[in-house]
């Protein structure tokens, strides 16, 4: 566990503190309910908060991993660190106030700032992360972790489709589009592969498999879920649900279920690697 975050200590006690805010956001829902009059919602926060340490404690490792600069990680950690902060802060103070900090309606022109820098804070992220995102398709990068960083490529691309999403819901002034299109399933989904897909790169990296055998797992794997992504995209853009029994959302459920195959492939050989030769034999190994 210290080797994985050691050098990016910050990051996590920052990424700590969304945990305790949205635990505390989580007893007050528990105690007294999510709503908060006029327009202010605890749960969203506490949602918020969640998704934004799991992504900061994401970027914590793929930082140490990225090849930068130790300079360079210092602007980005300290960015990072002053965005996140505001976020939460924003974010938390808010919705406990009964105020939408996004797209309030009934705040005052105070509140109504506040939501514009939320929005700016939310581009220096983007920027922030894009930065990563290109160190990882610099091609010294490729003798280092081969497919970890392949898996992260895919990673990052599915998370330019999440902001994507988020620019749409600044633009639309909501996180909703047409009858039941709802741009924050998107936005969730494709922040998840900065887990879901580095985890498959390293299980292929440790996997005992042939070595064009574990970069095609690789590539499947990532593929499904950025097409998953890609469809839901679609369904959202068309202003109807994921959760419906149609095209989009049937194939969608189909690639993610290719996505869990390839992980799970993988993470069986990598069991596989890890036991001595005479098991991966068949033979009883004796004490």
């Amino acid at each position: 566990m210290t080797k994985l975050f050691g050098k990016e200590k910050l990051l996590v006690m920052v990424s700590m503190i969304g945990f305790v805010l949205a635990a505390m956001c989580a007893v007050y829902v528990a105690l007294h309910g999510g709503m908060i009059l006029p327009e202010g919602n605890v749960e969203s926060a506490f949602s918020f908060n969640v998704a934004v340490a799991v992504f900061i404690l994401s970027m914590s490792v793929l930082l140490q991993v990225s090849g930068l600069s130790e300079r360079s990680r210092k602007r980005i950690r300290w960015g990072f660190i002053v965005s996140t902060l505001n976020s939460y802060g924003i974010e938390t103070i808010q919705h406990f106030r009964g105020i939408n900090p996004r797209f309030t309606k009934v705040g005052t022109m105070t509140d109504v700032f506040v939501g514009s820098f939320f929005g700016l804070i939310s581009v220096v992220i983007i920027i922030l992360t894009v930065l990563v995102a290109i160190s990882f398709f610099r091609k010294r990068h490729v003798g280092q972790h081969p497919l970890l960083t392949l898996s992260i490529r895919y990673a990052f691309l599915s998370t330019m489709i999440s902001f994507a999403a988020g620019i749409c819901m600044s633009i639309l002034q909501s996180r909703y589009i047409g009858s039941s299109g709802n741009f924050i399933v998107l936005h969730g989904l494709g922040f998840h592969a900065l887990q879901t897909l580095p985890l498959l790169g390293w299980f292929t990296e440790q996997a005992n498999t042939g070595e064009k055998q574990a970069r095609l797992l690789t590539h499947l794997g990532s593929t499904f879920w950025l097409i998953s992504i890609i469809l839901i995209g679609f369904q959202t853009f068309l202003g109807r649900t994921i959760f419906e029994l149609s095209l989009l959302p049937i194939l969608a459920a189909i690639t993610l279920f290719g996505w869990l195959i390839a992980l799970i492939i993988s993470f069986l050989a990598t069991r596989k690697s890890f036991l001595p030769k005479g098991n991966q034999a068949g033979i009883k190994v004796d004490v």
